[in-house]
């Protein structure tokens, strides 16, 4: 096979899936507060590592992703592969002796950082480019390897005196990207696509084996994701395939990855495939002020708490990486009017895109005055008005549930479905519940506000009016006492 350039416009393709892809790529870099002392810091790089086989055997990590997604290519097609990671470079802090050589030492404190040990990493790419005919035929194995190498950058202090060195060191790394497809039954012309990655490196860990995790590390592929791209075509989404795709979609194995349409929403011809799962055509926001590597906080609340950081915390921080150092000084410049557009923002309570024929209910004159004839709020209208509350009251009111009225007290089974659930759903199918109450949102839903039987926790719950909530759908009245 012969790897040629992409596609004519597949590197602006490839360009704007990189936003979403950078923030996998970087998904817990450096976790707040940013310092390597910090016990957050201390077990790095959680997703999509992709370790030496030989160390894999005896972890819960792996050597591979497997990816398996549908497409529709038209004829003449090519497909473009980049497949991404970080690759982890050891840096050592050695301090400048009086005789004029180096020694290593655990930190170099200097007046505006201080410097310590620290695994940086490097951004790595390998593209592939193979035609349909190859990946029908025998398919595309794509080798690559990544030499070790090694190199130091002085350190000066504030008077441009030497006061040290940085030593980096990346190990040997290789791997190998197989590309396949096999033509599928149907009313169309459906490929099925497999795209593996594999880590080969041959590094085995040594008899002393108390370095575990750490020891593996420079010789595995991190945060490893890949982009494809079809040239002519689409992709089918996996998460929402047409009705006469979906046993097909059911039949895709994905291994330690999920892949979804990426680049503009409404687009098909891009795949990200993730170690982390996302949603179809994610998008960052476009408030976020830049990147903050912590996605399990608000950026908000990340901004305002790096800025309170004490000055000691913020040198040692600078002096962990370029990347911690720049999320200091990103929220220490960050002007008052960007940091309140992280407060939040209202894209759309609902999407509505005014359907074709007039609102049942319009025939039988039930809908609300501000609503037109087709069921859609009128522009002229307030959202929402709070005199419309008063004839609620979540104490005392009741809907019907297959029939059976549920209010305040009633038990229920709790039967989570297949929309809207979440892992801590699935997790209480079928525990029995008391409603604590019937509530109302501006859109017209209705939520149970339920406890769980046998949460020893139940009575604080109450006491703090935090509680877990399903929509009646999602619930089976166990008694009629409503």
């Amino acid at each position: 096979m012969t790897v040629t350039a992409f596609a004519p416009g597949t590197e602006q393709r490839f360009a704007l899936a990189r936003q979403v892809a950078d923030a996998v790529l970087f998904e817990g870099y450096v976790l707040y507060p940013y310092r390597a002392s910090a016990a957050k810091n201390k077990l790095r790089w959680q997703f999509g590592v992709l370790v030496p086989p030989g160390w894999g055997a005896d972890c819960e990590e792996h050597d591979f992703q497997h990816t398996e997604c549908l497409m529709e290519p038209r004829a003449g097609a090519t497909l473009s592969v980049e497949v991404r990671f970080l690759r982890a470079r050891r840096r050592t802090v050695q301090r400048v002796r009086p005789d004029g050589g180096f020694e290593t030492v655990p930190e170099l404190r200097l007046d505006d950082r201080v410097l310590v040990p620290w695994d940086e990493g490097n951004e790595e790419r390998v593209e592939v480019v193979a035609t349909m005919d190859e990946l029908l035929a025998d398919g595309v194995t794509h080798p690559f390897r990544r030499p070790a190498r090694e190199d130091t950058a002085p350190v000066l202090d504030a008077a441009g005196r030497a006061a040290g060195r940085l030593l980096r060191r990346c190990e040997e790394i290789s791997g190998t990207i197989r590309l396949s497809a096999r033509e599928l039954d149907g009313p169309y012309r459906t490929l099925r696509l497999t795209a593996v990655v594999e880590n080969t490196s041959d590094w085995t860990p040594s008899e002393d084996r108390d370095a575990g995790r750490d020891a593996a590390l420079p010789h595995s592929l991190v945060a490893t994701h890949t982009l494809m791209a079809l040239s002519a075509g689409s992709f089918l989404s996996m998460t929402d395939p047409p009705e006469w795709a979906r046993g097909a979609v059911a039949a895709c194995r994905n291994l330690h990855t999920w892949p979804v349409l990426a680049g503009e929403a409404g687009s098909g011809d891009l795949v990200l495939s993730s170690p982390i799962i996302l949603e179809d055509h994610p998008a960052i926001a476009p408030e976020s002020p830049g990147a903050l590597y912590d996605a399990t906080e608000i950026d908000e609340i990340l901004a305002l708490r790096t800025a309170a950081l004490t000055d000691e915390e913020k040198r040692e921080a600078r002096g962990t990486d370029e990347r911690a150092a720049a999320v200091i000084e990103l929220a220490d410049s960050m002007p008052a009017e960007v940091l309140e557009r992280l407060h939040g923002a209202v894209r759309s309570l609902r999407e509505v895109t005014g359907p074709a024929a007039p609102h049942p209910a319009a025939a039988e004159g039930a809908l609300p005055d501000d609503y037109d004839e087709y069921g859609v709020q009128r522009p002229d209208t307030p959202w929402w008005d709070p005199a419309s509350e008063a004839g609620f009251d979540p104490a005392r009111d009741r809907v019907l549930v297959d029939g059976r009225p549920v209010a305040k007290g009633s038990r229920v089974a709790l039967r989570p479905g297949l929309r809207r659930t979440d892992a801590q759903d699935i997790f209480l199918h079928g525990r029995t519940a008391t409603v604590e109450a019937v509530l109302h949102d501006v859109d017209g839903g209705v939520h149970l506000a339920v406890t769980v039987e046998g949460d020893p926790g139940a009575d604080i719950r109450r006491e703090q009016r935090r509680f877990l909530y399903f929509q009646p759908d999602e619930v089976t009245p166990l008694e009629d006492d409503a």
